[in-house]
C-alpha cells in the first residue's frame, strides 16, 4: 500500500491527476505491476490507477489471467475497475480509502461479491485509510481554494 501511495502522489504532482496508485503483488510478494490516475495526462477516461496496474502485471506474465495477484490500489475501485479485477481473477482487492460516491467493492455497489459476477476475489478495505483519505482530501482542497 505504501508503494501505491506514493505512486498516488506522484501522480497528483506530475499531472494533476486524482492521487489514486495501484500494484499488482504476485503471491511471493513481488511487484508485477503498477500504475496511476493518467486520466488528466493521457486524456482518456479509462486510464485509472487499476487498469494500469493490471495492464503492466498482466505483461509481465503473459498472461491476462492472474488468479493467485493482488491488487492494492490507494481508493475503492470504481466500477470500471472492479469489473476489471473480477475479469482479471485476481484473488483479491485490497484498498485503502473508501469511496462513498463511486466505490464499487462494497460503498455504492458491491461487483465482486456480487454472485452474477463470473469470480469473486476477496475483497480488504481501510488498509492505510486515513493516509489514503488524507492525500484525496488535501488534493481536492487545493483545487477548490
Amino acid at each position: 500500500m505504501r508503494q501505491a501511495l506514493s505512486l498516488a502522489a506522484d501522480a497528483a504532482r506530475a499531472s494533476g491527476d486524482v492521487p489514486v496508485g495501484a500494484v499488482v503483488v504476485a503471491p511471493g510478494g513481488k511487484v508485477i505491476g503498477a500504475g496511476a490516475n493518467a486520466r488528466e495526462r493521457d486524456h482518456d477516461p479509462t486510464a485509472h490507477a487499476e487498469i494500469a496496474a493490471l495492464r503492466a502485471a498482466s505483461a509481465a506474465l503473459g498472461t491476462w489471467r492472474l488468479e493467485d495477484a493482488t491488487l492494492v490500489v490507494t481508493l475503492e475501485p470504481c466500477a470500471m475497475c472492479a469489473g476489471a479485477a473480477v475479469a482479471a481473477r485476481v484473488g483479491r482487492v485490497v484498498f485503502g480509502a473508501w469511496d462513498g460516491k463511486a466505490g464499487a467493492c462494497g460503498s455504492v455497489w458491491d461487483l465482486p461479491r456480487d454472485r452474477a459476477a463470473l469470480h469473486h476475489p476477496e475483497v480488504i478495505g481501510g488498509v492505510l485509510a486515513a493516509e489514503a483519505a488524507s492525500l484525496l482530501a488535501d488534493f481536492f482542497a487545493g483545487r477548490r481554494g
